[in-house]
């Protein structure tokens, strides 16, 4: 797996995650459960949609 999420993506997917889950569980909603998605995505930074539509935020690094 390609690296396909940037550090600041990074960071705003875990938070919108962890505050998904978190108000779901305010809620006592199972719609909670969605939040686990971004928080994934964001830790091991490679999104399957992003790949698919050919979209990355993550610096490229040139080897000489």
């Amino acid at each position: 797996m390609k690296c396909n999420v940037g550090k600041t993506e990074q960071v705003i997917r875990i938070s919108i995650g962890t505050i998904i889950v978190l108000v779901g569980i305010y809620y006592k909603s199972w719609w909670g459960l969605i939040g686990i998605a971004p928080i994934i995505t964001g830790t091991i930074r490679y999104c399957p949609v992003s790949a698919v539509l050919g979209v990355s935020t993550c610096k490229q690094t040139t080897r000489s």
